[in-house]
């Protein structure tokens, strides 16, 4: 396989990395789990004084399953390197050897699925959840520019940021180029969320290939979005296979009927069985922001007398106006001065002792 913009190239079974990616294994200092996946394990670390996520790929046992999951973090390793947008995770470097890891910012959020499981009964407010779901879909815009598939949209490859205003698309592992996605099994990405398409009464038996183009995650992200603004599990009752056939062979969707009209309407376009209908990602941001616009703002949350002729009005000159600047500078800037950063987390060992 060629080069990707000069990143790697993989000929007779050799992977280079462009060195200006390669991440010195001396240098990286391994935490708590904060993830783990089928192929994977995430972890909370440091590399050169800097809070990252790290993620240490199985490399598997056999012949076969070593060299499928060396081609997967290639690809990985390749897109998340090309593709930057500040709704997509950010790459900071890889390395192969002793074992294939992959380093991204840390987001401290935690995941879009642990928020909301922490959040139920209650829903998240529209604004909110139509919010996280531009967030999302820009994500996925960007991708797709870039010809890029992402094909395992769902909760938990979205993670927020530490203030819980914004949401960031990860792992790429089963991303893949448009023009390179031969075909697709039915294992690849999650059923639940799955596009019915990738759905065969062979597909779901034998694991055999099917053809799919980039509205896969169209349809997923209209489960995301129905999940955002419900706060509950799509298909619920079903298994992820039961939720899997219900979706591919029956045409059953989330019901979308106690929905406003526009945003019913977004739901439906997405997760039309006919991914040829469905809506490209531009048109769905558009979509979305036009229905946030005609969203009412939220009421303020401060209390009304402090708008009263009570407050007491200083001159630009007084102490009083510097006092008040002083502490909104010190205590209600964008960047609190607090030690917190330089406070030890867990346990960190290092990765260069261990493998």
């Amino acid at each position: 396989m060629d080069s990707v913009n000069g990143f790697y190239s993989v000929d007779n079974s050799e992977f280079k990395l462009d060195s200006k990616w390669l991440i010195d294994p001396k240098h990286l200092f391994v935490g708590p789990r904060i993830g783990e996946g089928a192929h994977a394990k995430v972890y909370e670390g440091k590399y050169k004084n800097q809070n990252v996520a790290i993620k240490i790929v199985h490399r598997g046992d056999s012949p076969e399953e070593i060299a499928k999951r060396e081609g997967r973090f290639a690809r990985e390793v390749a897109m998340l390197s090309r593709v930057q947008h500040k709704n997509l995770v950010k790459f900071i470097g890889a390395c192969k050897e002793p074992v294939m890891v992959v380093v991204t910012e840390l987001l401290s959020g935690g995941s879009l699925r642990k928020y909301l499981l922490s959040l139920r009964p209650r829903s998240l407010d529209t604004r909110v959840a139509v919010g996280f779901a531009i967030d999302i879909a820009r994500a996925i815009e960007c991708l797709h520019s870039h010809g890029i598939i992402h094909r395992d949209l769902k909760p938990d490859n979205l993670i927020l940021t530490a203030d819980h205003k914004a949401v960031k698309l990860v792992d790429f592992g089963l991303a893949r180029e448009e023009s390179l996605t031969e075909m697709m099994t039915a294992e690849t990405g999650t059923y639940r969320w799955m596009a019915p398409e990738l759905y065969s009464t062979v597909t779901l038996r034998h694991g055999e290939k099917k053809h799919y183009n980039h509205k896969v995650d169209a349809y997923s992200f209209a489960i995301v979005l129905w999940e955002l603004i419900h706060n509950r599990l799509p298909f619920e009752g079903m298994s992820n296979l039961q939720a899997a056939y219900a979706a591919a062979f029956k045409n059953v969707r989330p019901s979308a009927e106690d929905l406003p009209e526009d945003l019913a309407l977004i739901l439906t376009s997405c997760w039309k069985e006919d991914p040829n209908a469905r809506p490209n990602f531009s048109q769905i941001i558009q979509m979305l922001q036009n229905y946030l616009f005609k969203l009412k703002p939220p009421k303020p949350m401060i209390p009304s007398h402090v708008f009263t002729s009570e407050n007491a009005i200083f001159s630009p000159d007084s102490p009083g106006t510097s006092s008040l600047m002083a502490v909104t500078c010190d205590d209600l800037g964008d960047t609190p001065k607090t030690n917190m950063e330089n406070k030890p987390r867990g346990f960190f060992f290092c990765f260069n002792q261990c493998y």
